[in-house]
């Protein structure tokens, strides 16, 4: 086994630059991640291909070859360029100056940028000189520009709740106003003090149409476009349609949710019309409105022309039918019992709308005031009949009501938590988002916050008392840029940022406050993802340069010349290769020891591969203990090639491993490496470079043992590591 036997001194053990720069091509780019290696003057002598493909270009390494970097241009994070002989490199070859994990933004030959994370470090003689230094970097864009995604998303969703249009109120089971949006209050003009905290019949005009309202919407009926009249703060009176549905839990009435609709220029021109029909009765004639009179059976009597015009019909015509007859069918009925009430003095008018028909087809919506003209007995003479074509409006109002439906499942869709308080704390609201977000249905009464439990952003507990909202109560005062943490009953925790909003009366004395919590799971699993990256690729960075290190000295001060340094050195680093690839497709959660066995051992063996054979029970190895092992299999494999089983036809080689558990023993991994038929096998006199460094990774990295014995038959391998280093 010449492989790991003692190796001649050799005249002068080489430096990390002078090893590195011997080295073969393959060997920095073997290395994971983007390297290049600079003189100690800064001129570039070495590059690996990953940093070509970063830089866009192959920079020379001859007389025209750059100094401290390949890349065409260098800028800081925020777009300050930087000189490339005062970058990082510069400073770490005149000053021996390390840098970690540093943003700079490289830019290509064809203008392209990307952000880079840097890590350098001076490379020393054996007397402390400065010979060059190293550079490895990764392109962390991608992250960036995750982040930058995420705040942007999260700045839309405030703008969106913050300055919606829809006017929108909520009204709990006792009446109360709970809730009024900055549509709602600008439609009547009060301050949110002065208008959230109050009966709903405070602001209703007729006291009947709110009742009847209320009484539905306990009942669990739906309003679609109620008409009603509101009081505004100026005394002017608001006609409204309401539309609403209501929410229950478990059975009892808690709230409705009402959107409003203004229709007052609408409803007051219906009604100045209806008042100059009365007035102007004797002169019809010359009114811009359709005015008829009708008899017992609904036969016109008189038109005006307005009239004629806006049913398409002559005077004549329309004096030969009753106003049933340009009536659309489906409305007729309902106008013909109206009629016949008002007839019969059941009723004194009616206003109807209804559809009436044109000779050309069209249809034209009328808003139809009907009255009656008494004789002096009090008995029924004719109809007045004051007609106004609302066709234009009916199809606006027809657009309202998609409008108010669209924004209606907007707001219903929105996943912001809301929730409001009285002045004490106590929970007075909470949104359908809410109950969602905390994991739970929050008891009105409840003190200061929907959630079950409150942390800090570093995981301290948070007392409810002392949350954002309670400050906001106790301070008098809005409370912005906190974050907080949400435990659910199911034990997940929610990130998220409050906006506690006190709330006043008209006289300026806090009565409540509103608060909308933001979820920012989202932003926060980024930005730990984002965290979690950086630390693992500045862990494996300095993990990876210290074992390349390692394996250099060592190979170096065993090596019997250039030459062979650089064959043994690159084989080693192949190894380590192949140890990464592995971990790199689990994501560096471990790797599988049959998998990892079969990836070294078939590289390796190449043809000879009928020969191996591989059995032991499904093992995963965290990464550190995959690398070790990587490493040790390389050289037993190695050593078997050019001397051992796997050097003859006839030869053979088994690698099995175990579970080995005992009442007095702790658990361990028991690995057998077994060569049969190879050549006879002579005990080596002196232990060499392959020995010291498979004890080196069995016994000092994993406190494990290694016996290693070399018996005629073939080489036998026996190792033992702990099974807290692996999952069986």
């Amino acid at each position: 086994m010449s492989n790991i036997e003692e190796f001649p001194a050799v005249a002068r053990r080489l430096t990390e630059f002078e090893a590195l720069t011997a080295a073969a091509p393959s060997v920095l780019d073997a290395i994971p991640g983007a390297v290049y290696l600079c003189d100690q003057d800064g001129w570039l002598v070495r590059y690996n291909s990953e940093a070509a493909e970063l830089w866009g270009q192959t920079p020379p390494v001859g007389d025209k070859r750059p100094r401290f970097c390949g890349s065409h241009a260098l800028f800081l994070p925020d777009g300050t360029p930087i000189a490339h002989d005062v970058c990082p490199m510069a400073t770490a070859v005149f000053a021996g100056t390390s840098t970690r994990n540093a943003e700079v933004v490289m830019e290509r030959p064809d203008g392209s940028r990307f952000t880079a994370l840097v890590n350098i470090r001076a490379l020393k003689d054996h007397e402390g000189r400065i010979q060059g230094a190293i550079n490895c970097f990764q392109d962390i864009s991608a992250h960036k520009e995750l982040e930058e995604t995420i705040q942007q998303k999260n700045a839309d969703l405030e703008d969106f709740f913050e300055n919606s249009a829809i006017g929108l109120h909520i009204v709990g089971g006792d009446g109360t106003i709970q809730r009024a949006n900055k549509a709602e209050l600008t439609l009547l003009g009060y301050k949110a003090e002065e208008y959230v905290g109050r009966h709903i019949v405070e602001f209703h005009v007729d006291a009947p149409i709110i009742g009847d309202i209320l009484h539905k919407l306990s009942c669990g009926e739906k309003l679609d476009r109620y008409p009603a009249r509101l009081r505004a703060k100026d005394g002017a009176i608001k006609q409204v349609l309401i539309t609403s549905n209501s929410r229950f839990e478990d059975g009892k009435f808690i709230s409705t949710r009402c959107f409003t609709t203004d229709v007052t220029d609408l409803r007051e021109a219906e009604i100045a019309r209806r008042e100059s029909d009365e007035r102007l009765a004797a002169t019809y004639d010359a009114a811009t409105i359709g005015i008829a009179e009708a008899d017992h059976d609904g036969h016109l009597l008189r038109v005006n022309d307005t009239l004629c015009q806006m049913l398409g019909r002559s005077r004549e015509e329309l004096l030969n039918i009753s106003f049933l007859d340009y009536t659309q069918e489906d409305d007729r009925q309902e106008d013909a019992l109206l009629y016949a009430r008002q007839i019969a003095g059941e009723i004194d008018n009616y206003v109807l709308r209804k559809r009436a028909i044109r000779p050309d087809g069209s249809t034209v919506y009328l808003d139809v005031y009907s009255s009656s003209v008494l004789d002096a007995a009090g008995r029924f003479r004719y109809g007045v009949r004051v007609l106004q074509d609302v066709t234009a409006a009916k199809h606006m109002e027809d657009r309202i009501r998609e409008s108010e439906q669209h924004l209606r499942d907007l707001l219903e869709a929105l996943p912001a938590a809301v929730y409001t308080t009285d002045a004490t704390g106590r929970i007075t609201f909470f949104n359908n988002a809410a109950v969602e977000m905390s994991g739970r249905t929050p008891e009105i009464g409840d003190m200061w916050c929907v959630t079950w439990r409150l942390y800090n952003t570093d995981g301290t507990p948070l007392p409810h008392d002392q949350c954002p909202m309670a400050t906001a109560l106790k301070e008098n005062r809005a409370v912005r840029g906190a974050e907080a943490i949400a435990e659910r009953q199911d034990g997940r925790r929610i990130p998220f940022i409050p906006y506690p909003t006190p709330l006043h009366d008209a006289d300026g004395k806090l009565i409540g406050a509103i608060n909308m919590l933001v979820d920012i799971t989202e932003r926060k699993q980024a930005e730990s993802r984002q965290k979690l990256l950086i630390d693992e690729l500045n862990h494996r960075v300095k993990n990876t340069l210290a074992t390349v290190q390692s394996l250099a000295g060592q190979t170096a001060r065993h090596a019997d010349d250039l030459e062979d340094f650089s064959h043994r050195f690159e084989a080693r680093l192949l190894a380590l290769s192949r140890a990464h690839d592995l971990l790199t497709r689990r994501h560096w959660e471990g790797a599988s020891l049959d998998d990892l066995a079969r990836e070294v051992l078939t590289a390796m063996a190449g043809d000879a591969t009928p020969q191996v054979k591989i059995d032991g029970p499904e093992v995963d190895l965290d990464s550190r203990t995959a690398l070790s092992l990587t490493m040790v299999l390389n050289e037993l494999a190695t050593n078997a090639m050019k001397y051992g089983a796997l050097s003859l036809q006839a030869g053979t080689l088994s690698l099995t491993w175990r579970m080995e558990e005992g009442s007095n023993v702790k658990p361990r991994l028991i690995l057998e490496w077994r060569e049969r038929g190879g050549p006879p096998v002579v005990a080596p006199t002196r232990r060499g470079t392959g020995s010291r460094l498979m004890e080196r990774c069995i016994e000092r990295d994993l406190g494990g043992e290694l016996d290693l014995s070399f018996e005629p038959s073939g080489v036998v391998c026996r190792i033992s590591i702990a099974a807290a280093l692996v999952n069986a």
